[in-house]
């Protein structure tokens, strides 16, 4: 059980000014496994002035020692792998051999990445007879999800303490306890009072107090479009500057020359990682009409072997989802599914046998999707896979691109030329070719509705820097 009953607010651990507390639910067992303070209106003034009064120094500060600040960061991060991967697998229900790797790992290498940046990073260039200088936006509200709890945190907070931001976090209340971890890191490290803060609490509270407050400069947020809706409206008084990432409903086009074993695979695998609760997880497939049954066959075939149960066995592939909220909101979309005359190739809304307990939902399968079904629509956000076939290339690409979202996709095929020039023609901010590796230091982020803005590597330190020209 892990109680934590105080805020992190100018370098001190402070009782929040309310007196609730928002308990946190262990995905695989439904029983509470922590509980947070509910903060206030007033927690979030608290943290704000701490953030302006603390940014004139953090931004005088030198990047060396920027840098050397993260490094410190990066090795905390590190040496707490173990009580991080623990912890969220807890609170999201990840397999814990595959929060390790990604829950725990992906946030230390990434703190990593911008202490390294910052090395090479050029604040400053000469253009004619002007100085173009980047300096920090100022303070920044951190608003995070609970899919990836601790790495969309790093995301954001990382690029903007090296830019030279000073920062207040507001972390899922579903998925919060490593945001306490990255404070008491923080704490450890030495980093100025003020630069970093963290008020936890719900969205309607916390988080729209943060992204109305006129001291704010700056609102970093991840999440559901909906939800971005109402921080852009939020933040529209103060015109303050927004960084969006999204939903999304990513295509993975298979081309009828692609090693289909390969591509369906890396489909799936892509669809059910973290149980479909991953906003770039391909979960529409596209695949041309002549190979349809092969497609669905194979689709069937490697989405049964993402067993779903208790996510510290190290035999499990698929844990729970977040929360009977989000399990409910699935299993909805599978009866819909059904109803709109989809085939059910595999799974179905009925729980898993013997997990009684646990937020859990089959893995599930739709073939002879049409594009205008909701299941090919909107955004479920479990493990739901469906299938599309398509006549030719350009049709391909229309129902690729024939969505409100553009986060990420992926092109399948036996010709890499083809493949570039497909991924040219999808309207999305991210897309694998043949199953390409996640890229640290390239931009992520969205089209359309899925968001604006990019995170890692230098496009995300960008996004926390104001360009000066200085004219001589």
């Amino acid at each position: 059980m892990q109680n934590r009953d105080k805020l992190y607010i100018n370098g001190q651990w402070v009782e929040s000014t309310g007196k609730d507390f928002i308990d946190v639910v262990n995905a695989s067992t439904e029983e509470v496994m922590g509980r947070i303070p509910a903060g206030t209106s007033e927690d979030v003034d608290a943290a704000v002035a701490a953030a302006r009064s603390a940014f004139e120094g953090w931004e005088a500060t030198p990047v060396e020692e920027r840098a050397a600040a993260l490094t410190r960061l990066h090795r905390g991060l590190t040496e707490r792998g173990e009580e991080i991967a623990v912890t969220i697998t807890g609170e999201v229900g990840m397999p814990l051999k595959l929060s390790r790797r990604v829950q725990a790992g992906l946030p230390s290498a990434v703190m990593e990445s911008y202490a390294r940046l910052l090395k090479d990073f050029s604040f400053e260039e000469r253009v004619g007879n002007s100085l173009v200088v980047r300096e920090p936006v100022g303070v920044v509200g951190c608003i995070t999800p609970w899919n990836y709890p601790l790495n969309q945190v790093v995301a954001k907070v990382a690029p903007a303490l090296a830019a030279g931001c000073t920062v207040v976090l507001k972390p899922s209340e579903v998925a919060p306890l490593t945001a306490f971890i990255l404070a008491e890191i923080v704490d450890g490290a030495g980093l100025p009072p003020g630069v970093f803060n963290l008020v936890t609490g719900t969205g309607p509270v916390a988080g729209e107090a943060l992204a109305r407050h006129p001291e704010v400069d700056m609102i970093s947020f991840t999440g559901s479009t909906r939800a971005g809706r109402r921080i852009s409206e939020l933040a529209a008084p103060t015109v303050k500057r927004l960084a969006l990432e999204l939903g999304g409903k990513s295509a993975a086009v298979i081309l009828e020359d692609a090693d289909l074993a390969a591509a369906v695979k890396g489909t799936v695998n892509s669809c059910f990682l973290n149980s479909g609760q991953t906003c770039s997880a391909h979960t529409r497939m596209l695949v041309p009409e002549s190979r349809y049954e092969e497609a669905a066959r194979l689709a069937v075939e490697t989405a049964s072997s993402f067993t779903p149960g208790d996510p510290g066995d190290e035999r499990t592939r698929l844990g729970p989802l977040i929360s009977e909220v989000q399990r409910e909101r699935v299993r909805t979309y599978i009866r819909q599914g059904t109803a709109e005359g989809a085939a059910l190739l595999l799974g179905g809304p009925e729980p898993p046998e013997g997990l009684e307990k646990g937020y859990y939902v089959r893995p599930t399968v739709f073939g002879r999707v049409a594009p205008g079904m909701t299941i090919a629509r909107e955004e479920i956000f479990g493990p739901v896979l469906v299938i599309l076939t398509y006549r030719d290339e350009d049709e391909a690409v229309r129902i690729a691109n024939d969505t409100t979202y553009g986060l990420a996709g992926a092109v399948w095929s036996g010709d890499e030329e083809r493949a570039m020039h497909v991924a040219r023609r999808l309207r999305a901010g991210q897309i694998d070719i043949n199953g390409g590796r996640f890229n640290l230091l390239a931009p992520f982020g969205g089209y359309k509705q899925s968001g604006y803005g990019r995170e890692m590597g230098r496009f995300g330190l960008e996004e926390f820097l104001e360009v000066k020209a200085i004219q001589q």
